[in-house]
């Protein structure tokens, strides 16, 4: 044809259609797999997306990439296995269904029935299937669909179950009372990198209030007045809990006579609270180390026996700073990692006054069932009827959000399961020395950095619809046992399993090696991430199955 016979305008898009029907029509991925069959290996990972949800610009930008690979690896005359894989489980199924079925809650879940729930969750797991099949077949992307794996298997849980032993039995699983970034809504911890998707910009209240030192305290610092602690906070709704002062060390502080009372903040800060400089009498310097273990008042009555323990202190630490507030940091070791290491570092109580929904417990009568971050405007209401509260303003910044729900998410401690990183960081960075990155900056930089600064993964899940911890736990000495497939676990039950889903294995008991009590297993489930973490080997169902194939094939290139 001549160039002024080509058409001006092209429909691209029908243009595509006509190649996709001619590579089905004549079976071409098909027929490039079947040529390179016996060839060497080119292993290639594709992790799972989850179906619940429509492909997005980023599956079509990092698919075009995974497409592009295999592509040229089979024209160099190599074999190279391309299946697809399904992210089944975890909070974007749970979430959906919770919309579906009008469930608000945890407690609503419960009420609704565990089994029920999940099997409604498996339902509507490959929803969107079709639509992905469309997409990717547009994209021009060969893959094998036919072949596909899906993490809900009960072939592919055994080799997550086989996993977690692994690392259980190189002692890197813990369970751990920490605190942690907490979901409300979905009543459930978050990774730190789960918290990181869903910073929003809002306004919090803060505000200032004072802490009573007794007279005798204040004498020995040589007051004449009635002497108080100012502390700033942005939670009110953790003041109930407080249970020390944190004051920096090599702070300076002033004792600040005004009126008939007498103040103690960081000098630094002055200005925030006394515009007019020369109305105020500044009695006394002191260093922060001074002012460890100076008593005060409790705040609220809820937990005050803990004074025996040796709570209501100030206490030095060196995460306060002079950059806002007062330089005196309320602390309640419940709420937060830094007020949870300054507990420890005292022996302090952890006193966490909140259920599941982040609702005040019983332990807090007058704001019981209340959503904690509710009720900031009746504790902020009472301090001021009560004369504790200084000052309130508001603060704008930048708070973590559940980046599914967008419920605002809580720091509070909780017993949560672990793999231990300190031990394995030199091999991981060992490792990344080893990559070739493009761009090279990458090794070094942001995926360094978070290597180097990475902690302990918490990979429990307070849900319903996951893998669940393969960890049984006596009811009577509390020694645990982890099971690593389901043979093991019917030769120790004696029970016939089928399935390996919470609501299939939660009722199985298995006798006590120790002692004469019954095992059962711990409630919480796998985070998905672990699941599909577990890909290499869960895809084969290693080491259950193709044991030979894959040690002969691992790990990818």
């Amino acid at each position: 044809m001549a160039f002024r016979d080509v058409p001006s305008k092209i429909d691209f898009a029908a243009h595509e259609e006509e190649i996709n029907a001619t590579w089905e029509r004549e079976r071409t991925f098909e027929r490039s797999l079947e040529q390179r069959r016996g060839a060497s290996e080119y292993v290639f990972y594709d992790g799972p997306p989850f179906a619940t949800g429509l492909p997005h610009y980023g599956h079509l930008l990092a698919g075009t990439i995974k497409d592009i690979v295999p592509r040229y690896r089979t024209m160099r005359g190599e074999f190279v296995e391309r299946r697809f894989g399904w992210d089944c489980h975890g909070l974007p199924v749970e979430f959906e269904m919770e919309k579906e079925l009008q469930l608000q809650s945890r407690r609503d879940i419960e009420d609704y029935g565990i089994a029920r729930f999940n099997e409604a969750c498996r339902s509507i797991v490959l929803r969107y299937v079709a639509q992905w099949r469309k997409t990717v077949r547009r994209m021009g992307r060969w893959v094998d669909f036919e072949n596909d794996y899906k993490t809900m298997e009960p072939t592919y849980m055994e080799s997550i179950w086989w996993v977690f032993k692994s690392i259980w039995d190189q002692e890197l699983i813990y369970e751990g009372f920490k605190v942690m970034p907490y979901c409300p809504r979905c009543a459930t911890p978050l990774s730190n990198f789960e918290t990181a998707q869903g910073y929003l910009d809002v306004q919090d209240p803060a505000i200032t209030v004072r802490f009573r030192v007794p007279d005798d305290a204040g004498g020995k610092l040589g007051a004449t007045r009635p002497l108080y602690f100012l502390a700033w906070t942005t939670t009110p709704w953790t003041l109930p809990s407080n249970l020390a002062l944190a004051v920096g060390p090599d702070i300076e502080y002033v004792r600040v006579v005004d009126g008939d009372a007498e103040y103690l903040l960081a000098r630094d800060r002055m200005s925030t609270y006394w515009k007019d400089a020369s109305s105020v009498e500044v009695a006394a310097t002191l260093r922060g180390a001074d002012l460890d273990g100076v008593p005060y008042e409790p705040l609220f009555p809820y937990f005050a026996e803990h004074a025996a323990r040796g709570a209501f202190r100030a206490r030095v630490a060196d995460y306060v700073s002079t950059e806002e507030g007062t330089g005196i940091v309320h602390s309640a070791p419940g709420f937060g990692e830094d007020d949870y290491a300054m507990g420890q570092a005292h022996d302090l109580p952890v006193v966490c006054p909140v259920d599941a929904e982040a609702r005040f417990t019983d332990e807090v009568p007058d704001y019981v069932g209340r959503f904690v971050k509710d009720a900031d405007a009746d504790i902020i209401r009472r301090l001021k009827d009560e004369g504790k509260l200084v000052h309130r303003t508001t603060l704008q910044h930048n708070y973590p959000h559940c980046y599914r729900c967008d419920a605002p998410l809580i720091y509070r401690a909780i017993t949560t399961w672990f793999v231990r990183i300190d031990t394995i960081k030199e091999r991981m960075l060992a490792n990344n020395q080893q990559i070739r990155w493009v761009p090279s900056h990458l090794q070094e930089g942001r995926f360094g950095q978070w290597l180097l600064n990475a902690r302990d993964w918490a990979i429990s899940r307070n849900r319903y619809w996951g893998t669940p911890l393969p960890v049984w736990r006596c009811d009577a000495c509390k020694s645990t046992r982890c099971v690593g497939g389901i043979a093991e676990l019917q030769e120790l039950s004696g029970v016939q399993v089928d399935d390996l889903h919470k609501h299939f294995v939660d009722d199985i008991e298995i006798p006590c090696a120790g002692c004469t009590g019954k095992m059962r297993r711990v409630p919480e489930v796998l985070d998905c991430w672990f699941e599909s973490g577990s890909m290499p080997y869960a895809q084969s169902h290693y080491p259950f199955e193709n044991k030979e194939h894959f040690e002969a094939n691992f790990p990818a290139e």
